[in-house]
């Protein structure tokens, strides 16, 4: 992967950015998808947001060796603590996490205004995307689009959501399999649920021989393994 051809996942999480945005790419790495939109002129300005050393100067020299130094600004920080009001960004994209660091980083945002909640996010968590939904019900982010696609054994899903004028609210299946996921229902949808039942029967047997009486956690497992299997049925 490079700044002229993105993995998959991140093409797909590109695809949603509008033209002529002003992004934050939180969590940046190499500044590929900045500067990948910004050499095909779809964003007008860039954040590339890393807190950890080593990517940000990985940023810094691909910034540099393409000549966007004026249109995206690599910065060394915390989260959303790479924006401020200045900026006048008006796309966010979080992938490559955990569901929980996220949602984290999007509480945090938020509690220091760095957040302004008219932001279009763009989120792909590697795991815990029900946690990310449960938060922008919370917050009033209407989900607009989803996407789950599978590349190098992988299975990726985002998530697009936008500020809603009145409050949201979905389902215990919408947030757990994601309500556009629902609908679409495609080979990599089916894949990974069917992946995820497995490790749940596993895990079920397992608490039923354990020595230490596991009742709860089985009524939840099992609850779990239901709703799964309506859905793939």
């Amino acid at each position: 992967m490079n700044h002229q051809e993105l993995s998959k996942r991140l093409e797909m999480v590109g695809r949603f950015v509008p033209e002529n945005s002003r992004l934050a790419d939180i969590g940046s790495d190499h500044a590929y998808l900045p500067v990948f939109l910004a050499l095909k002129q779809q964003i007008s300005y860039g954040i590339a947001g890393e807190v950890v050393l080593g990517p940000f100067q990985s940023a810094e020299k691909q910034v540099a060796k393409n000549g966007l130094q004026g249109m995206i600004d690599v910065r060394l920080a915390d989260g959303l603590a790479a924006i401020s009001p200045a900026d006048k960004i008006d796309v966010i994209t979080i992938c490559g996490m955990g569901g929980s660091l996220i949602r984290s980083i999007l509480e945090a945002g938020k509690n220091n205004q760095q957040l302004t909640l008219q932001e279009r996010l763009i989120l792909q968590a590697n795991i815990g995307e029900a946690l990310l939904r449960e938060w922008l019900q919370a917050n009033q982010y209407q989900i607009i689009a989803e996407e789950i696609l599978e590349e190098n054994h992988k299975i990726y899903e985002i998530i697009v959501a936008e500020l809603s004028e009145t409050a949201v609210s979905y389902t215990k299946e919408e947030l757990y399999f994601g309500p556009y996921l629902l609908k679409t229902k495609n080979a990599a949808f089916i894949k990974k649920w069917q992946r995820e039942l497995h490790q749940r029967q596993q895990v079920l047997a397992q608490l039923k021989v354990a020595k230490t009486p596991q009742t709860e956690k089985i009524t939840e497992i099992q609850a779990e393994i239901s709703m799964i299997e309506i859905v793939l049925n």
